[in-house]
């Protein structure tokens, strides 16, 4: 039997992750749902966000489904030992390379987008963030006391060409099922690591991947594009500093930080990590207020990629949409209803 591990974590983690346990008993009551402690409550507990135990359990899962790390309590903690360090130190174990995370506006979500809706209603964007790579992981690091008392703070961004080839095989092979189309974001007017970029992903499309359009777009000029036109793009591959920035704005044109889901996926029949894309919300904690949907749509991801469990995934989309359709809305989306009960919503539908 497959087996998920949830990763509750911190702040509102726990309340989505009991929507999730409960659409998982209900849509694949064969599925073996695990549960371990995580982020800031691990460092409460053991004094480290990530103990050896926890990491070994994820790489023996099937899929990992986190809620959420972080919050104001371990700000001054050493920054080794933040939830944040747990949580890129899971997904170096893990080696998921390659950050999927969609932007989709559902249908009867598009005039809540901060843009007009004619520019969001339709909206499909998948986006493919490098995440074991790039300037949060490269040495050196640090911050230095210079001679005149001063300090300097530096980080290094370094990619290797088998670690950008693989991102784009990712995007490549995406947009094969799709509309065909890729673009490359990066900075190469200024950044040698971004000229890089540039090079091998233009010779890998040359390679192998000819059959795909492929447009290379800098960093910035696509930060403006997606709030101009965005519907120009199907999936765009970038880095990991990019990608965190570039998708998180992506989020807000589809209406709510509470709906987007991610995937983060490594070599086949290796277990992947699935997590909503907003924050521990610590302000709103405890409440019954979070929207679960982001959780959710992060387990339809899991059934898709590393549970082989498509037709369960297509149900679980087709009832979040019936539940939106039908004016279900959490405080996020302009709504009154509570975490558990938008998880009711999507229940009678599954």
């Amino acid at each position: 039997m497959a087996t998920l591990l949830l990763l509750p974590g911190d702040g509102i983690g726990p309340e989505v992750c009991a929507e999730v346990r409960r659409v998982a008993a209900a849509l694949v009551p064969s599925l073996v749902v695990e549960e371990a402690i995580y982020g800031g409550a691990s460092y409460d507990a053991h004094g480290t966000p990530l103990t050896d135990e926890v990491r070994d359990r994820a790489l023996a899962s099937d899929a990992v489904l986190m809620g959420a790390v972080g919050g104001p309590k371990w700000a001054d903690a050493p920054r080794h030992l933040r939830p944040e360090a747990g949580l890129l130190n899971l997904r170096k174990a893990m080696n998921v390379y390659a950050n999927l995370r969609p932007a989709y506006c559902f249908e009867a979500l598009a005039g809540a987008s901060s843009l007009k809706t004619e520019l969001v209603s339709g909206l499909d964007i998948m986006f493919v963030r490098e995440l074991v790579g790039g300037v949060y992981f490269g040495e050196p690091r640090g911050i230095d006391v210079l001679p005149d008392g001063q300090k300097k703070g530096y980080d290094t961004a370094l990619y290797t060409t088998s670690e950008i080839e693989r991102a784009g095989r990712v995007a490549f092979e995406l947009a094969r099922g799709r509309k065909n189309k890729v673009h490359s974001a990066e900075k190469s007017n200024v950044m040698e690591s971004g000229l890089l970029w540039k090079q091998v992903i233009t010779e890998l499309h040359a390679r192998e991947y000819p059959d795909v359009e492929l447009e290379h777009i800098l960093a910035d000029n696509c930060a403006m594009q997606l709030v101009r036109a965005p519907k120009q793009f199907d999936v765009i591959v970038t880095d990991n500093l990019f990608g965190d920035i570039l998708s998180d704005a992506a989020a807000m044109l589809t209406g709510s930080l509470g709906m987007l889901p991610s995937a983060a996926i490594g070599d086949p029949n290796k277990p992947g990590l699935y997590e909503p894309i907003h924050g521990s919300a610590p302000d709103i904690a405890g409440k019954g207020l979070a929207n679960p949907l982001a959780a959710i749509l992060s387990f339809e991801m899991a059934l898709r990629w590393s549970l082989k469990e498509v037709e369960a995934a297509d149900r679980l989309l087709a009832a979040v949409k019936g539940a939106l359709d039908s004016g279900a809305r959490t405080r996020d989306l302009g709504g009154e209803l509570t975490t558990v009960q938008m998880g009711d919503a999507v229940l009678c539908r599954i």
